[in-house]
C-alpha cells in the first residue's frame, strides 16, 4: 500500500513539472513572437483612429504623373490613410488642446508649430473646432527609396469655428492649397513639413434652382405599422403601393417621406435601404405622386468632425435619387430649429448652411427647404433656399396673417406649410382633448383658408398610428396617445370625418 501510494505522489510531481515546463515554454514564445511582429497602428497609438466612423472627407487624387520612383496603388492607399489621419489629429488636438497622436502623425519638426498653437490657445483659453470636406492631392514626387513624397493638396476646402472663453468669436470656410512633405518611419507615412501656399474665402458656386409656382397638395407619409420605420424588415411595397393610390384618389398630389440617418448606415449608407427609398418614388411616380425627400431624420449632432460623415451619406443619397422623376424637393432636415437650444443656433445654422450647398452641388436641378417647426425660423437662411417650408400646429384663425407676414419678407419665393393638424385623442391621457367631429371642423377650416390664399400644403398625416416609438415624443403616455391620433384614417383602417376635408374641396 505504501509502495502504490509513492508511485502515485511520484506521477502527480512528474506531471506538475511537465505542466510547469510547458507554462514557461508557451510564455517564451509568445514573448519572442510579439517581439518579431511588425508593429499594428492601432496598438501604437495614443488615440484610436477610425476613419470609417469618425472621418471620411472627399479626397480625389490627380492622375499620377509624378517624378521619381513609379507609386503603387496600395502605397498610395497608406499615404492616403496615414495622411488623412494627420488632419484628423490635428483637428482633435486643435479642439481639445491636447496633444495626443500628434506622435504619431507629424515628425519631431513638423510637432514644434502645433505644439505651440496648442500652448498659445490654451493660455488664451481657446478652441478650435474644425474640418476638412475635400482633398485634391497631387503627387508631386516619390522618393527612389521609398521613404520621401512631396503632395500639393490643392483645393483643400475648410471650416473653422474658433471659440474664447467658451464664445464664438469667428466661423469661417476657406478654400486652400498646401504642400507636403511626408516621411516613412516605422513603416508609417508622418507628415515632415506641411505649408499653406494660398487661401481663400469659399462659397459654394452653385446654379440657381428656377423658383416657377409650385401648388402642392399633400400628406406626410408613413404606413400605418411600421411609422418612424418606414425601410425596416416589414417593408412592404403592396401595402405601400395601395396607401399611394388611395392618397392619389382623395385628391392630393405629393407625399413627404423621411430618410433616417442612423437607420440608413450613416456615412456608410445601406444599399438595401436605398433600394426601398427608390422602390418608393417608383410607387409614387406610378400615381403621378411628386416626393419630398427629408434627409437627416433623427440626427441631431451637427459637430464639425461630423461634416464628413454627414458628407458621405447626403453624396449618397442624393446622387442616387436625384434623376428620378417623381422626386419633387429635398429637406434638409425635419424641425432642426429644435435643436438650437441644446446644440446652438449658430452650430445648427453653420450645418444646415452646409448641407444645403453640398446637395446643390450634387443635384443642380431640384430645389431645396428646410422643415422649420414653425413660420417665426422660416426666415433663417432664406437666401439660401429654394423653397420656403414650415410647420404650424398653432391657432388657425392667425394663420392668414402669419403667412401674409411671411410672405412680406420673403416675397420672391414659395411658402408651402410642410406639416399641420389636430389630433383626435380624447381619453384617460387627455380628458380634454379633441373629438374626431372637431378634428373633421379643424381640416374643413384649413383648407378653406388654403383656397382663398392659393397656400400649398402637406397635412400630417395620413393614418392613426398604434405604436410610436419613444424617440419620438419620449415614454410618456399622454404624449404618445396624443401623437397616435393625428390622421385621417383611425386604428382600425377606418376613415374619420376629417377625411372629407383632406384635400381642398
Amino acid at each position: 500500500m505504501v509502495s502504490i501510494n509513492r508511485h502515485i505522489l511520484r506521477i502527480i510531481l512528474m506531471l506538475s513539472y511537465i505542466a510547469v515546463i510547458a507554462l514557461v515554454i508557451f510564455g517564451v514564445s509568445s514573448l519572442y513572437s510579439y517581439l518579431n511582429t511588425g508593429a499594428d497602428r492601432s496598438s501604437m497609438l495614443h488615440t484610436e483612429i477610425k476613419k470609417v466612423d469618425q472621418y471620411l472627407p472627399k479626397i480625389v487624387w490627380a492622375p499620377l504623373n509624378n517624378e521619381g520612383r513609379p507609386m503603387d496603388e496600395q502605397t498610395l492607399n497608406t499615404i492616403e490613410n496615414d495622411y488623412l489621419d494627420a488632419w484628423y489629429v490635428k483637428h482633435m488636438a486643435y479642439k481639445t488642446n491636447k496633444t495626443n497622436g500628434i506622435d504619431d502623425y507629424y515628425t519631431e519638426s513638423a510637432r514644434e508649430n502645433i505644439f505651440n498653437i496648442i500652448e498659445h490657445n490654451t493660455t488664451k483659453n481657446i478652441t478650435i473646432e474644425g474640418t476638412t470636406l475635400e482633398h485634391h492631392p497631387i503627387l508631386e514626387f516619390f522618393s527612389e527609396d521609398g521613404q520621401l513624397v512631396v503632395i500639393t493638396d490643392k483645393d483643400v476646402i475648410e471650416y473653422k469655428r474658433l471659440y474664447e472663453n467658451e464664445n464664438i468669436v469667428l466661423e469661417t470656410k476657406e478654400k486652400s492649397t498646401y504642400k507636403i512633405i511626408l516621411l516613412l518611419e516605422d513603416g508609417f507615412w508622418r507628415i515632415r513639413h506641411i505649408i499653406k501656399k494660398e487661401t481663400q474665402n469659399y462659397s459654394e458656386d452653385t446654379v440657381a434652382v428656377s423658383n416657377k409656382t409650385i401648388t402642392i397638395k399633400g400628406i406626410n407619409y408613413y404606413p400605418q405599422a411600421t411609422p418612424w420605420n418606414m425601410f425596416g424588415n416589414a417593408f412592404n411595397t403592396d401595402i405601400i403601393s395601395k396607401d399611394l393610390k388611395l392618397i392619389k384618389e382623395a385628391g392630393l398630389n405629393s407625399i413627404r417621406i423621411f430618410v433616417p440617418y442612423v437607420d440608413f448606415g450613416k456615412a456608410n449608407v445601406d444599399a438595401k435601404k436605398t433600394e426601398k427609398l427608390i422602390q418608393v418614388l417608383d410607387l409614387a411616380e406610378a400615381q403621378e405622386l411628386k416626393v419630398v425627400v427629408t434627409l437627416f431624420d433623427f440626427y441631431g449632432d451637427y459637430s464639425v468632425l461630423d461634416w464628413t460623415l454627414n458628407q458621405r451619406h447626403a453624396e449618397t443619397i442624393v446622387t442616387a435619387l436625384k434623376k428620378h422623376n417623381a422626386l419633387l424637393a429635398w429637406d434638409i432636415k425635419n424641425e432642426p430649429n429644435l435643436d438650437f437650444e441644446s446644440r446652438g443656433q449658430q452650430q445648427v445654422l453653420a450645418w444646415l448652411d452646409y448641407m444645403a450647398d453640398l446637395v446643390k452641388s450634387i443635384d443642380r436641378k431640384h430645389p431645396v427647404t428646410i422643415g422649420w417647426s414653425d413660420a417665426k425660423s422660416a426666415i433663417l437662411l432664406k437666401d439660401k433656399l429654394d423653397l420656403i417650408t414650415f410647420h404650424y400646429y398653432e391657432d388657425l384663425n392667425d394663420l392668414e396673417k402669419t403667412y401674409e407676414n411671411l410672405k412680406l419678407e420673403i416675397p420672391k419665393k414659395p411658402i408651402i406649410i410642410t406639416e399641420f393638424g389636430m389630433s383626435s385623442y380624447k381619453g384617460f391621457w387627455n380628458p380634454f382633448g379633441n373629438s374626431e367631429s372637431k378634428q373633421a371642423s379643424y381640416h374643413k377650416q384649413a383648407q378653406s383658408i388654403f383656397s382663398k390664399n392659393e397656400m400649398s400644403f402637406m397635412s400630417w398625416t395620413l393614418y392613426d398610428f398604434t405604436k410610436i416609438p419613444k424617440e419620438v415624443v419620449g415614454r410618456l403616455p399622454w404624449h404618445k396617445r396624443v401623437q397616435e391620433h393625428f390622421g385621417f384614417i383611425n386604428q382600425k383602417g377606418e376613415t374619420k370625418p376629417a377625411f372629407e376635408y383632406i384635400s381642398k374641396q
